[in-house]
């Protein structure tokens, strides 16, 4: 069987999450460019996506995000620049700086949270809602187990 073939009929972990991470992305890029925020990407979401409303560390959003802390760094210069995050001084650590989303970017972090909501509430209703929270253990496990195998 040609591999155009398997990956149509039987695909792999690695085209399924391919897949699912190009479609959700298309639905927010749609959704956030019709609420004005147009000028940000898939890279600069995956940094929003971990950020606290009240600031958090770049080297705890590299971790939890698995990024490098330098491609964080980059990331967050150019949301800084766009309007999105500041940066502000750790109150538990004068040599820490936080990465605190800016009204804008907190417009951003609640309508992605709403579209996915939306999203997740929809896979629920078609699979059902049991089926669905087994689905989600079972991919947080697969999550984990690689994310193990991985060097730090």
């Amino acid at each position: 069987m040609r591999r155009s073939e398997r990956n149509r009929v039987d695909p792999g972990l690695g085209v399924l999450t391919s897949r699912v991470t190009s479609t959700l992305q298309r639905v927010l890029i749609e959704a956030l460019a019709g609420d004005g925020h147009s000028q940000i990407g898939p890279r600069h979401r995956a940094v929003l996506a971990y950020l606290d409303t009240e600031g958090s560390r770049a080297i705890d959003v590299a971790r939890q995000s698995g990024q490098h802390k330098q491609v964080v760094g980059t990331l967050v210069d150019e949301l800084e620049q766009l309007g999105y995050v500041r940066r502000e001084p750790d109150p538990s650590d004068r040599r820490a700086k936080l990465i605190v989303p800016t009204e804008l970017g907190l417009q951003q972090m609640s309508k992605t949270d709403a579209v996915m909501a939306e999203i997740e509430r929809g896979i629920a209703a078609s699979l059902g809602e049991q089926q669905y929270r087994e689905f989600k253990q079972s991919f947080r496990r697969v999550a984990q187990m690689l994310s193990d195998d991985q060097p730090s």
